[in-house]
């Protein structure tokens, strides 16, 4: 079963959140998470197709996605016109400099994207966390979102300095369950 996880990453950050994603779904018994930055988009279209589902994943450049994934976007329309993503599930990830970075709108733009391809959307599936006395950036979904899974990484440091560990893992906990929802798509 195979889990596509397409990406841009302009500076290292998202592509770091990808690989946690993929490592998310490879914990899933028979998963295998397809890596497919949008540069290398053309020599993957099958391999979308072929997916059981596909977790996009976006950096939030000006409040939105960035205009390398746009292009992506724009370029699926003949996969559009032909409906090949229905019913295929999806995600998505999101990484900017800020805290909030209106990282929430780059989350809601990819979810409308696998609307538009008629496909099932699949939410982060975790309560908030740092939102008490007892939290700390240490919790999964530190950031709060539900749509799907935020990270943070600091603008004037490289992508060995983040996203910090909790914001990995809340991205592999993304690609662990959209990965166990499509085994079980798949084996009912």
């Amino acid at each position: 079963m195979k889990i596509a996880v397409v990406y841009h990453s302009g500076y290292g950050h998202t592509a770091e959140q990808a690989k946690a994603v993929a490592r998310g779904v490879g914990q899933v018994d028979g998963a295998e998470a397809l890596l497919v930055p949008v540069a290398d988009i053309e020599q993957h279209w099958d391999g979308l197709e072929q997916s059981q589902a596909i977790i996009f994943g976006s950096p939030t450049y000006m409040g939105s996605v960035s205009a390398d994934f746009k292009k992506f976007m724009d370029a699926s329309s003949k996969i559009w016109y032909g409906g090949k993503w229905k019913d295929k599930l999806a995600a998505g990830f999101t990484n900017s400099a800020s805290q909030n970075g209106d990282k929430h709108n780059t989350l809601n733009t990819l979810a409308v994207f696998a609307a538009q391809h008629q496909m099932l959307w699949v939410s982060l599936g975790l309560p908030p966390g740092n939102n008490s006395s007892k939290g700390s950036v240490e919790d999964l979904n530190r950031l709060g979102s539900s749509l799907g899974a935020m990270a943070q990484s600091n603008a004037d440091q490289g992508p060995e300095h983040g996203p910090i560990a909790s914001d990995l893992k809340t991205a592999e906990h993304l690609g662990q369950r959209v990965a166990s929802l499509a085994a079980r798509f798949k084996a009912a």
